[in-house]
């Protein structure tokens, strides 16, 4: 593997990146390896990836990285939006003196990284989405009340996890926004044209089963959106189905995950 970095910065190290109004809590491997960015789940952190980096071992230069009030380290911010998420990835990687990368994002950060490959098809060595980035249009109004209602019945009892890091230090109103956003970023007339211009390889490991919030075979419905995604450019495609479910992914099917970055990579590798 070659180093895609430009940058003699690729010695280990972990510390805070400013960004805009706040600084985020970074890790990075170092070494010579392709360098992979994992991007969380909206409200996750980046210890949910152990098990894919210890996977796919020490040939890689493996990134890592707490969003906006995430984790035990990473601040607060006046600006929790999507597109505050993607500058994210340019501040880390600018940070870290990284040009080039892989990108694996999960769920909320499967989206993160679609949209970061299609706007960076030069510095994209491709992308590994998991169970994220489903172009289907599930919200509406009754969602939308659905999510509200959630975010505030659970908030009564994260404010307690927060010194753990396993909440983030938001509140459930401004969570349940960061939900809603991602829903209308979801519409297929919103992220069917993201992923139909994305160059890249792309690959896709689809989870089974419910995830929170969801109800009966609704997200199975849209994992479906896929199905014209992976029609319409021949970059993408699934890599795998696993048996975990959204939730239990990165724990239960890591290996799948790994794979899909080894692929990926291959795939750049050959088309230069």
């Amino acid at each position: 593997m070659t180093n895609s970095s430009t940058s003699p910065t690729n010695s280990k190290w972990a510390g805070m990146v400013p960004v805009d109004d706040t600084a985020l809590a970074v890790t990075d491997t170092g070494g010579p390896g392709i360098p992979v960015v994992y991007l969380n789940g909206q409200f996750a952190t980046q210890g949910y990836w152990r098990r894919v980096i210890a996977e796919l071992g020490t040939g890689w230069r493996h990134i890592t990285y707490d969003e906006r009030a995430r984790g035990r380290k990473s601040k607060r911010s006046a600006d929790y939006s999507f597109e505050a998420a993607v500058r994210d990835v340019d501040a880390v990687l600018a940070a870290r003196g990284v040009d080039r990368a892989l990108l694996v994002g999960w769920s909320y950060g499967a989206v993160v990284a679609a949209h970061w490959a299609d706007r960076n098809p030069d510095r994209a060595v491709g992308a590994v989405l998991v169970d994220g980035a489903f172009p289907y249009d599930w919200l509406d109004e009754a969602m939308e009340q659905r999510i509200r209602k959630l975010f505030r019945r659970m908030g009564w009892f994260m404010p307690l996890l927060r010194p753990t890091g396993l909440t983030p230090r938001m509140t459930a109103e401004q969570q349940a926004t960061s939900n809603i956003e991602l829903g209308r970023l979801s519409r297929e007339r919103e992220l069917g044209p993201v992923l139909n211009n994305i160059t890249v390889p792309v690959r896709y490991v689809v989870a089974s089963g419910t995830s929170l919030g969801s109800r009966g075979d609704e997200q199975e419905q849209i994992r479906a959106g896929l199905d014209r995604v992976t029609s319409g450019n021949p970059n993408i495609q699934i890599h795998a189905k696993v048996a975990g479910n959204h939730g239990a992914i990165l724990r239960k099917d890591y290996r799948a995950v790994t794979e899909a970055v080894r692929e990926a990579a291959a795939l750049d590798r050959g088309r230069r």
